[in-house]
């Protein structure tokens, strides 16, 4: 959708295993479908990804593909009846020796076996996203003692957060390491780590991606405690790609009533870096089963748009979901509503910093100009899509088309705000001075602009050369003499 500048992903699941369903999301407005590597064989996820360029083929589109690992499984183990009820007040040992589904109601096992050595008396424990809270009151070798202080309903392989983060697990597993080999395998365009402590982890990530063949966009997810320390969360930022706000396990590391500030804070950060933002976790979480959101969810999509998130994020919404298209429809006209508004389209962004390059300083006065003077397209000739993603970080209601004959840049900008991706042939206008009269051909085959509109065209003495946006140039549609 062309009118709509916020991005929705969408995660492929059973209910999407229909061809009916992926197609009715997918028209419906999707632009970044995630795989996600905590369920599901590799088969499968191939077997998703090729129905994937099905659709991309057939409809002459981008689709973006992101592939989210799984981090390390910091769970309990199971139960032999599947579950039990705690109450609170009982007493509950978390025991590291105790075999995979022997839990019972005095006790359970635990998947991360270090989790003895890595937490103290008096230490806070969250199961099952917060739903229950256990006191640690002692630790008896590989054995845990704790006090219920929030009961309910426990059942197998539930996941296990430390209040206040501060858990040792690394943030890449073998089975990461594995699955890494597979998203470069399926050419996929992002590739998302799950618990980053440090940049390190988003180093480490993308070397195994390059040793694997691919050249995937690295996107941290910022859901622990520690990883929101000033310097460090900057240089995490500074070394992905994009992060994403995935509010289900930062919600219990830090506590709920902290989250909407640091989403706010973590969105400003990323955009100021000059990198894309996803906002994620339970958006539209009662339409799992309902075809209707709650007005609080109605409200969580929009600030998150008002706020300039670059996506937004639906999960069991669309992978388990009864209405997973009626969800997608949900999210996009939430956005469109949201973005009319005024304080969507005002940017202070560098407005009063020094630009480091001629192609920043191109993209930005290029959103100036388009701004100032009405302007109904900005159209970057790009390589590597960093000029898009440039003038992305400027907020606006311009539409910014990232035209190249780069398949992969292409793939890469779906997930930009307000940049939509656009094949153009290059070859076909050897002589830069043509390349004018090209971009409004394809501007006009896709009714985008009209005669008399105006339209900015940014672009490089030397074709193909990354890094080389060093021309502006103002259009009139129809004038002819481009």
């Amino acid at each position: 959708m062309i009118n709509r500048r916020t991005k929705i992903l969408a995660t492929l699941g059973p209910s999407t295993d229909n061809p009916e369903v992926l197609k009715g999301i997918l028209d419906a407005g999707v632009n970044v479908v995630r795989i996600n590597f905590s369920h599901n064989n590799e088969k499968e996820h191939l077997e998703r990804i090729a129905q994937i360029r099905k659709y991309e083929k057939e409809n002459d589109t981008f689709i973006g593909i992101l592939m989210d690992l799984q981090g390390p499984k910091i769970r309990i183990s199971g139960f032999k009846d599947g579950s039990i009820e705690l109450k609170k007040g009982d007493h509950f040992a978390l025991d590291a020796e105790l075999d995979d589904s022997e839990g019972s109601q005095d006790s359970v096992g635990i998947a991360y076996k270090e989790l003895p050595n890595d937490i103290n008396v008096g230490n806070t424990l969250l199961l099952d996203d917060g739903k229950i809270i256990l006191e640690v009151k002692q630790i008896s070798g590989q054995k845990i003692l704790t006090k219920v202080s929030q009961g309910g309903v426990l059942s197998n392989n539930k996941g296990i957060n430390l209040r206040g983060g501060g858990l040792s697990a690394s943030a890449l597993t073998e089975k990461d390491k594995q699955d890494i080999i597979t998203a470069a395998k399926a050419d996929a365009d992002f590739v998302a780590i799950s618990f980053p402590i440090h940049a390190d982890d988003v180093r480490e990530t993308k070397r195994l991606l390059l040793e694997a063949g691919s050249n995937a966009s690295v996107i941290a997810k910022i859901e622990r405690a520690e990883s929101l320390q000033e310097q460090v969360i900057t240089e995490i930022i500074q070394e992905s790609a994009g992060i994403m706000v995935a509010r289900g396990d930062l919600g219990v590391e830090i506590g709920d009533p902290q989250l909407p500030a640091q989403q706010k804070r973590l969105i400003l950060l990323a955009r100021a870096n000059d990198r894309f933002v996803i906002t994620a976790t339970q958006m539209l979480e009662s339409m799992i089963n309902s075809p209707i959101p709650t007005r609080a969810e109605v409200f969580d999509v929009a600030n998150a748009v008002l706020d300039g998130t670059d996506a937004v994020m639906l999960s069991a919404e669309t992978a388990i979901g009864d209405h997973p298209v009626n969800a997608v429809k949900t999210m996009s006209d939430v956005c469109l509503e949201a973005e009319k508004s005024p304080t969507a389209k005002v940017s202070h962004h560098r407005l009063h910093e020094h630009f480091e390059g001629i192609d920043e300083t191109i993209a930005m006065s290029s959103m100036y100009a388009a701004n100032h003077l009405g302007a109904r397209v900005v159209a970057t000739l790009t390589q590597t899509g960093k000029t898009a993603l440039w003038m992305s970080r400027i907020s606006s209601n311009i539409a910014i088309f990232a035209m190249s004959d780069n398949y992969k840049t292409l793939k890469k900008v779906t997930i930009y705000r307000g940049v939509y991706p656009c094949y153009i042939d290059k070859t076909s206008a050897d002589d830069w001075n043509d390349v004018n009269s090209h971009v409004i051909e394809n501007l006009e085959a896709k009714d985008v602009v009209t005669s008399g509109d105006i339209v900015i065209v940014t672009k490089g003495m030397h074709k193909d050369k990354s890094g080389g946006t060093n021309l502006m140039k103002i259009l009139r549609v129809g004038d002819g003499n481009y």
